[in-house]
């Protein structure tokens, strides 16, 4: 059984309840006048949460991990001089108490963090009693499951103010992005728990500058609730993640360009195509379905003709040929590969099933 989430709207003081919620600003707090500057100009253009990393967990050690509690008091300067509300990211909960303490308004917990079930739990501890707004970035892995856990934890010692943050996650084979989309796990976990407010991170999720304005784009086009952008004062000189931050002159520019696209009811015509797919639904399953059938009849033959049940020749020759089908047919031979991938496990695990009966 599915465990829910016991939410209440966000409802961050002094924040319009409406697309896309904005939250910018540098990746580190590295000094009080960078701090100042960056928060300054971002003011000026109407962003209203500021966000800087106070504790930096890195990849490995000897880079910047950040000025600690030395740089809270630049944040709450930041406050203190333009009213923006403060967000940091805590990974312990020594940082929890003192964000809170410093009074820091929005907490986010970082992907690495989230993928520590233990570690998930010591800062919900640290956070029973309290009633600040919390963000969960999905874990570094892909893996829906352990975000839900990391969400259900959070909200379970009392948080009801609870966001998710999709900032990509980690992948061996990368191509363009620093961290790819793989946009159907963030839209499971919202079909999961359609009140619950996700946000996108297109600054780690690129990696680069010129990504920041497309990936910003597609997560409207997706109907997500806002973004988590790195700004910085002079990102060339940045202490850290520099390829990522922009200007906030440009990230104004980025923001004065999105889209935003209304998510409303669906229309008749919708529908009336909405029920087309639903028919060739249907008939795909009952291909599925014939085509399982045929491949039990062949587990028998091979049963009986003392044959292996995978034949990587035939399986290699059905990959290539229905890749290249699938471009003929618009679709990228990535895609198609993966659904046949399926198709041939689920096939192998029918006919392990007759060959070991």
């Amino acid at each position: 059984m599915e465990l829910e989430l016991n939410l209440q709207p966000l409802a961050i003081p002094g924040i319009e309840n409406k697309r896309p919620l904005v939250i910018a600003g540098p990746c580190s707090a590295e000094t009080e006048e960078q701090v100042m500057d960056t928060a300054r100009q971002l003011a000026n253009n109407g962003i209203r949460i500021f966000r800087a990393g106070v504790w930096k967990p890195r990849t490995k050690p000897g880079g910047f991990e950040g000025k600690g509690v030395e740089a809270l008091p630049w944040m709450q300067r930041v406050k203190a001089e333009t009213g923006m509300l403060l967000a940091t990211e805590v990974a312990t909960p020594e940082h929890v108490e003192a964000a809170l303490k410093a009074g820091i308004d929005i907490l986010w917990i970082g992907a690495r963090t989230s993928a520590n079930p233990f570690s998930v739990q010591a800062i919900a501890d640290a956070l029973k009693g309290v009633d600040v707004p919390v963000f969960v970035k999905n874990p570094v892995n892909p893996d829906v499951e352990l975000w839900t856990g990391a969400l259900l934890r959070i909200n379970s010692a009392g948080i009801r103010r609870l966001g998710a943050i999709h900032r990509g996650f980690s992948s061996v084979d990368q191509k363009l992005y620093r961290n790819p989309p793989m946009w159907h796990l963030p839209i499971e976990l919202k079909r999961r728990f359609p009140s619950l407010p996700v946000i996108t991170d297109p600054s780690h999720m690129g990696g680069r500058r010129d990504l920041i304005a497309p990936i910003s784009q597609q997560a409207m086009d997706l109907g997500f609730d806002g973004l988590m952008i790195e700004s910085h004062c002079n990102p060339d000189c940045a202490w850290s993640d520099a390829k990522q931050q922009v200007l906030p002159e440009v990230l104004d520019f980025i923001l004065d360009r999105l889209v935003i696209r209304d998510s409303v009811e669906a229309t008749e015509s919708i529908n009336q195509l909405r029920k087309q797919i639903d028919e060739l639904d249907n008939h795909l399953m009952d291909v599925l379905t014939k085509r399982m059938r045929i491949s039990r009849e062949i587990a028998e033959y091979k049963k009986l003709h003392n044959m292996t049940v995978v034949q990587t020749t035939r399986y290699s020759e059905i990959l290539d040929k229905r890749a290249a089908q699938g471009v003929m047919c618009g679709m990228s031979p990535d895609f198609v590969r993966d659904i046949y991938e399926h198709i041939h496990e689920e096939s192998v695990r029918q006919q392990l099933e007759i060959m070991n009966k």
